[in-house]
């Protein structure tokens, strides 16, 4: 099987990369269970041309964008903080423990941001954060056949004020991002894999923080069992699974901050705010 295969979306179709070599693939592969053995099946040798890899989309077709909370002790603890005022810290304490996850809807495939696109923080938000997390490329079955990196924007003070205004906090337009590639496997990605998260603001780093898997209470896996429990998904799903990272209590992002999520094995996702 070919090792580090990498799928880029780009606005003349899919390309495959695996090492030196490019080679293009057809729509609709993202949603094979066995896209894996088909890419190591079906690849070809080309000669690497880099204008293949411009003006990226979000990897993404038809697939539904779903997000896991509450996945890492510093996000628990961050929920708990902001929930203050509303006493409802308890419920993500809860939730950290218990054996059944936080599991929300995020985006539809059209509402997806990719690669130096513009994401966007609320105008009725006055608290607002990125959350840089693993994203799972799920296939119909339950399978995981890739990872890419995402971006799963926030308004803290709008979830803080009521648990209940989740939806309002997570899914609005520009909110989710994913990119730059998918990164194809049929193994378990590596409990040792970082995730940076850096944003710069008038070109000076205003934050920054990293974290490994290692750090993620929940099994990817599960995550994915517990979704796709009563619910089919018969173009396959993508995953967030959660952030470790989070900027201090007195930070929110503003118009022209550049956000960049960088997963080893998978590349940096830019974007800045509009």
């Amino acid at each position: 099987m070919l090792a580090g295969v990498q799928l880029f979306h780009t606005r003349d179709g899919w390309v495959a990369q695996a090492g030196d070599r490019l080679f293009r693939v057809p729509p609709g592969l993202t949603t094979r269970d066995d896209l894996p053995e088909y890419l190591s099946s079906n690849a070809r040798v080309e000669s690497a041309d880099p204008a293949l890899l411009t003006d990226l989309r979000a990897p993404v077709e038809n697939q539904e964008v779903w997000a896991a909370g509450v996945t890492y002790f510093r996000s628990r603890t961050a929920r708990m903080e902001e929930s203050k005022a509303a006493s409802g810290g308890s419920f993500y304490d809860l939730v950290y423990t218990a054996p059944r996850p936080e599991i929300f809807f995020k985006a539809a495939p059209w509402r997806v941001i990719g690669p130096a696109g513009k994401v966007r923080i609320r105008g009725d938000a006055t608290w607002n954060v990125p959350e840089p997390e693993l994203a799972l490329v799920i296939s119909p079955k339950g399978r995981i056949v890739g990872y890419t990196a995402g971006n799963d924007m926030s308004s803290r003070d709008i979830e803080g004020e009521n648990p209940l205004y989740l939806p309002q906090a997570k899914i609005y337009d520009g909110a989710c991002a994913l990119g730059p590639a998918i990164l194809v496997s049929g193994d378990p990605i590596s409990a040792d894999t970082r995730i940076h998260l850096a944003i710069r603001r008038s070109g000076s780093t205003a934050f920054g923080g990293s974290t490994t898997l290692a750090s993620m209470k929940r099994d990817p896996q599960t995550l994915v069992e517990y979704l796709y429990r009563e619910t089919s998904f018969p173009n396959g799903c993508i995953l967030l699974t959660g952030t470790g990272i989070v900027p201090p209590d007195d930070f929110t992002l503003q118009h022209g901050d550049e956000i960049a999520v960088t997963i080893d094995g998978i590349g940096t996702l830019a974007n800045t705010v509009e």
